[in-house]
């Protein structure tokens, strides 16, 4: 991962990286079929090679049913993607593009990739990732202790006052989303958070 600026957290540890742990799948349906009313599609995995995937999708149009000649296709349902949600007529070369991250990162690249407006954005995801956590809150906890916050209360406040210092992570997380410094994105586990 890249240097970090300091003041939205340092490096973090192995539990708040993403993890893969789905497999994305797409059901591709020719729309001369669909429009005949038959449907005639396949399941493929989206994260394969692109050129398998096209060609995957190329077979499945050769044996249409109704027509010798179908040429269009939509992508009539989709699972494993997350947050993300695959647009019928979405290029296949994006919904690849998006399939190998989950497969790669997990789904918080879902949650990434629902939220950009650029593609080039999806390139960012290693960059802007910060982890997996229980909350904003558990975030800037996490950010407090990579600042050594204890051990700069042991060093410059008295004995008799450390344990009336502290600082409001509560608050810090809650003001670190409003002042658009993260986002946050929440999962079934907790929370991931994204650089702004």
């Amino acid at each position: 991962m890249n240097e970090r600026d300091p003041s939205l957290g340092a490096e973090h540890e192995t539990s708040h990286e993403a993890e893969p742990t789905t497999q994305p799948r797409i059901y591709v349906a020719s729309l001369a079929d669909y429009n005949a009313g038959i449907l005639h599609g396949q399941w493929i995995d989206a994260a394969s090679d692109l050129e398998d995937l096209q060609a995957v999708v190329n077979d499945m149009l050769a044996t249409s049913p109704t027509t010798t000649r179908a040429e269009e296709y939509a992508i009539h349902d989709h699972e494993g993607f997350g947050h993300y949600r695959v647009g019928e007529y979405e290029p296949i070369e994006k919904v690849h593009r998006i399939a190998r991250g989950i497969a790669e990162h997990g789904l918080a690249f879902a949650a990434w990739a629902a939220n950009t407006e650029a593609d080039d954005d999806l390139d960012r995801f290693e960059d802007v990732f910060l982890g997996s956590y229980q909350s904003a809150t558990d975030y800037a906890e996490q950010l407090l202790d990579d600042f050594g916050l204890d051990r700069i209360i042991e060093q410059h406040v008295p004995d008799g006052l450390q344990a009336y210092v502290r600082v409001d992570a509560e608050a810090l997380g809650r003001d670190l989303v409003l002042g658009g410094d993260i986002t946050v994105e929440e999962h079934d586990a907790g929370v991931w958070i994204f650089e702004r």
